[in-house]
C-alpha cells in the first residue's frame, strides 16, 4: 500500500465520521433546557407534582423514613423553589427491610448488616384522576457495626444507612418521573 492510499483512506473515514456527526447534531436536546416554542420546560412540569405525605402510621419508624424520602424528593423536584399549582400527584408506599450479612464468631452478634427500602410509586393526573405512570424501585445499603458494646455507634450507623437508602429512593423516583415528563408519554 502506498502512502497516498493510506492518507486517502484516513480522509474518507474522517469525512464519514464528520457527516454522521452533522446528521445527528440536531437530535440532542438537554433534558432541563428551556423550550423556544413556549411549551413548559421540564422544570415547570416537575414543579407541578404534588407530594402528599406517605401513608404510614404516625409516630412509627416508617414515618421518619417517609418524611426523609418526601423531603429529599421535594428538593430534587422543586429545588429551593416551591411547587406550582399541582397537575399530578405522586403517591409512594415503602417497605423497609434489614438483614445480617456477617456475625462475630465469638459473640454471635452481627458485625455487618444490609438495610433496604422497597418503594412503589404511582403518578396520578389530577385532571382525570387516572394513573399515568407506576413503578417500583429498591435501595440496598450496607453498614458495619463497630463492636458489640458500642450501642450508640451501632444506632448511628443504622440511621446513616437509612438516610442513604432514602436519598437513593428519592433520586431513582425523581429520575423516573423526569423521564416520564421529558418523553411526554
Amino acid at each position: 500500500m502506498s502512502l497516498a492510499s493510506i492518507r486517502l483512506g484516513i480522509a474518507v473515514r474522517f469525512l464519514v465520521v464528520a457527516v454522521l456527526a452533522a446528521l445527528t447534531a440536531g437530535c440532542f436536546q438537554p433534558m432541563y433546557a428551556e423550550h423556544a416554542d413556549g411549551t413548559p420546560a421540564l422544570r415547570e412540569k416537575l414543579m407541578g407534582v404534588e407530594l402528599p405525605p406517605l401513608d404510614v402510621p404516625n409516630s412509627s419508624h416508617e414515618a421518619r423514613l417517609g418524611v426523609e424520602i418526601r423531603n429529599a424528593l421535594a428538593f430534587k423536584l422543586y429545588g429551593n423553589a416551591t411547587g406550582t399549582s399541582p397537575t399530578h400527584r405522586l403517591v409512594i408506599r415503602i417497605q423497609p427491610a434489614r438483614s445480617t450479612l456477617m456475625t462475630d464468631a465469638n459473640t454471635g452478634l452481627p458485625t455487618s448488616e444490609n438495610y433496604g427500602i422497597n418503594a412503589q410509586f404511582n403518578l396520578i393526573d389530577n385532571a382525570t384522576g387516572k394513573s399515568v405512570m407506576t413503578g417500583t424501585t429498591a435501595s440496598r445499603v450496607s453498614y458495619d457495626i463497630p463492636g458489640s458494646y458500642q450501642r450508640y455507634a451501632r444506632a448511628r450507623a443504622f440511621r446513616d444507612a437509612e438516610d442513604r437508602a432514602c436519598q437513593e429512593i428519592a433520586e431513582r423516583i425523581q429520575t423516573r418521573v423526569a423521564s416520564f415528563f421529558f418523553a411526554g408519554a
